[in-house]
């Protein structure tokens, strides 16, 4: 009993790392700049943005993975929790995405993303809060 839920601890933290960093580049895309580059030149407004997207994202990870629980111990596979992390995972994902988009797009102020790629914090910070949001919501859902 101790060894199977040992590898299903594993397995569940190597799958959601790697969910991490896929989330993490997904979002990415959705905001016209190199997270990486932006990161090395001290852009406090990315940093902030990349921080409310790791909290979003594993948000979602963890509710998903949650769901995947349930149906193992409903139907007593590992198989099957697994997918049902990676399906909610990847909804979740998609809807942070869209959620983002939406509200850029009814934002008619000014451009967050180019107010980021400039290195507007404020711009940053706002972001953070609308990746934070969406991630609870989201999560909430999913749950």
């Amino acid at each position: 009993m101790f060894l199977s839920e040992l590898v299903s601890v594993a397995i569940y933290s190597v799958l959601g790392i790697i969910l991490m960093l896929l989330g993490s580049f997904i979002i990415d895309l959705a905001i016209p700049c190199s997270f990486p580059e932006e990161i090395k030149k001290g852009n406090k407004a990315i940093g902030w943005i990349s921080a409310g997207a790791y909290i979003a994202i594993g948000l979602i990870i963890r509710v998903a993975i949650a769901s995947g629980e349930v149906a193992e111990a409903v139907e007593a596979t590992l198989l099957s929790g697994i997918l049902s992390t990676v399906f909610y995972y990847a909804i979740g994902v998609v809807f942070l995405v869209i959620g983002y988009l939406v509200l850029k797009f009814l934002n008619k102020k000014y451009d967050l993303n180019a107010e980021v790629g400039n290195g507007n914090a404020a711009a940053g910070i706002m972001v953070f809060g609308i990746f934070v949001g969406l991630g609870l919501v989201i999560s909430g859902v999913i749950a």
